[in-house]
């Protein structure tokens, strides 16, 4: 079976339970979940409406990212989800979890999958602040 149990960009709310569910595995000693949410502050000002785009090779750069971290530890599975469109305060922004043999590896592998794809997957962010100011904030940022 593939490592890579789930990959998506989607403009519908991301659920952690599918996620979960997508790693589980009987080999796995360890196993971890992170999960991005909209904040209610970013800089030191109020946000007021965030929304993320991607761009149409989102998915196929995303799938090269758990490729990679895939390649580089010695996981038995991993799931990154990312979500498009309008957002809310508290809505989950981005889950990504993977399972390992040992804790040590599904740590390292998850914060490199989380870092790795901010990094390298086309998706952008556009906030709003209660000022009036707007930002983008993108891949590689």
């Amino acid at each position: 079976m593939d490592v890579i149990r789930l990959l998506a960009i989607r403009d519908t709310p991301l659920s952690v339970d599918e996620v979960l569910a997508a790693v589980g595995d009987h080999a796995a000693g360890g196993t971890t979940l992170f999960v991005g949410t909209v904040r209610e502050q970013d800089h030191g000002k109020p946000v007021t409406r965030l929304s993320y785009s991607a761009h149409p090779t989102a998915e196929a750069e995303l799938r090269a990212v758990a490729d990679k971290i895939a390649a580089d530890f010695p996981l038995t599975a991993l799931a990154a989800v990312h979500r498009v469109g309008d957002l809310e305060l508290g809505d989950i922004a981005v889950i990504v979890a993977v399972a390992a043999p040992h804790r040590d590896e599904a740590f390292q592998a998850s914060r490199r999958l989380i870092d790795d794809l901010k990094a390298q997957v086309p998706i952008w962010k556009h906030q709003e602040f209660a000022d009036g100011a707007t930002e983008w904030v993108g891949a590689g940022e």
